[in-house]
C-alpha cells in the first residue's frame, strides 16, 4: 500500500490504530478457537448486535438462555441433562467472542471518523481504511450466518465447517490486509526483489493462507482427534474413507479423513516449500527473511504433530492456531518485502 498520510505524525497514530486493531483480531481468532474446541458456540441462539451486549443480569435471564439452548440439536444429542453451571462456562465463551467483535468495531469505526476528521486519509488511505471496517462488518453477519447453521430447523450438533471455514478465512483476511496496510504506512527499506523471488514469496503466502483455511474444516469436524497416528492415518497411507460414500464430493469440506489427509498433505508441501527456498535464497538481502519464515513453517508442523497425536488438547490446539496465524504474518511480510516493482528502483 502507498505511504498514504499527509504526516509522519499521522501516519504513527494510524499505524498504532492498525497495531490495535491487528491485535485484537488475534485476540479474537485465539477466542473463537476455543469457543470451537468447547463446543461453545450454539450457546448463544439469537443474533443482537446491539441488545446482545449484555450478558443475563439474573436468574430468570440465565433460565430464559438455557430454555432457549435447550431447543437445539447440540443440547438434545450431546449435552442432556447439563446443568445450568456448565451451560453458563459455554454461554460465556461465545459472549466474549462476540463482545470483542463489537468492541473491534467501535475501536474500527471511532479510529476512522476521527482520521477523517482530522483530514489525514488523502491519497486513497481513506477507501481502504472504510473497506477495511466494512470487512469487519461483513464478518459479524457471517458469524451468524455460520451459527446460524446449527441451530433452528437442522440436525447439526455444531456449525457448518465450510461456514467456520470462512469465517476464520475473513478474520485472517482482515488480519493479512492490517499488516499490509501497517507496513505500507511505514518507513522499511525494501529494494526491488528478482522475479524468482515474488512468485516464490507470494506463492508461500497463498499455500500458507489456505492450509490455515483447510486447518479451520479440520476444527470445523474435529477431525483432529479422530485420526490421531501419524504419519499414517489409522494405519494407512490414504485413509480408505478418503471419499465417503453418503458424503461424495462434499467428503473435501464435511468429511473428516479428506479434511485431515488434505491438512497434512498442505503441510508437507508448504513445509518442503519454505525450506527450498530458504536454501536457494540463502545469501543475500533476503536470506534472513525465508529462513525466519522456513523455520516458523517447520515449527509449526512440529508443534501440528504433537498437537496430532495427542488429540487436539485445547492448550495445544489454541497454539497450533495462534502460531500459524503468526506464520501467516510472517508471510505477509515477506510478500510485502519482494513485492516492490522494479520501476521503483
Amino acid at each position: 500500500m502507498a505511504e498514504s498520510a499527509t504526516s509522519s505524525g499521522a501516519a504513527r497514530w494510524i499505524r498504532l490504530w492498525l497495531v490495535l486493531l491487528g491485535l485484537m483480531v488475534y485476540g479474537t481468532i485465539l477466542v473463537g478457537g476455543a469457543t470451537r474446541l468447547t463446543d461453545s458456540g450454539l450457546s448463544i441462539t439469537e443474533w443482537r448486535p446491539v441488545a446482545g451486549s449484555l450478558p443475563p443480569l439474573n436468574d430468570a435471564d440465565w433460565h430464559s438462555e438455557f430454555d432457549k439452548y435447550r431447543q437445539t440439536t447440540q443440547y438434545q444429542l450431546m449435552n442432556k441433562g447439563m446443568s445450568l453451571a456448565e451451560f453458563q462456562f459455554i454461554y460465556w465463551w461465545e459472549w466474549g467472542h462476540r463482545q470483542l467483535g463489537r468492541l473491534i468495531g467501535l475501536v474500527a469505526i471511532a479510529g476512522l471518523a476521527f482520521f477523517a476528521w482530522k483530514r489525514w486519509l488523502g491519497q486513497g488511505l481513506g477507501w481502504k481504511l472504510t473497506g477495511l471496517v466494512a470487512l469487519g462488518g461483513l464478518q459479524g453477519a457471517i458469524g451468524w450466518w455460520m451459527v446460524a447453521s446449527g441451530i433452528g430447523e437442522t440436525e447439526r450438533v455444531s456449525v457448518a465447517s465450510y461456514r467456520l471455514m470462512t469465517h476464520f478465512s475473513l478474520a485472517l483476511l482482515i488480519l493479512c490486509l492490517i499488516a499490509w496496510l501497517w507496513l505500507g504506512l511505514g518507513r522499511h527499506a525494501r529494494e526491488p526483489a528478482p522475479p524468482g523471488a515474488r512468485r516464490i514469496g507470494w506463492s508461500l503466502l497463498i499455500l500458507v493462507f489456505i492450509q490455515m483455511a483447510a486447518g479451520a474444516l479440520v476444527a470445523g469436524l474435529d477431525a483432529g482427534r479422530t485420526y490421531t497416528d501419524w504419519p499414517l492415518m489409522a494405519g494407512e497411507l490414504v485413509p480408505s474413507h478418503y471419499i465417503q460414500a453418503d458424503l461424495g464430493i462434499r467428503s473435501f469440506i464435511e468429511g473428516r479423513a479428506a479434511t485431515q489427509f488434505n491438512h497434512r498433505l498442505l503441510a508437507y508441501i508448504l513445509w518442503g516449500l519454505s525450506l527450498y527456498a530458504a536454501w536457494r535464497h540463502r545469501s543475500g538481502p533476503l536470506a534472513r527473511p525465508f529462513a525466519l519464515l522456513a523455520a516458523l513453517v517447520s515449527a509449526q508442523a512440529l508443534w501440528g504433530i504433537l498437537t496430532l497425536v495427542n488429540a487436539a488438547p485445547l492448550p495445544l490446539a489454541l497454539a497450533h492456531q495462534g502460531l500459524g496465524v503468526i506464520v501467516t504474518l510472517k508471510a505477509v511480510w515477506l510478500a510485502w518485502r519482494v513485492s516492490l516493482p522494479p520501476a521503483r528502483a
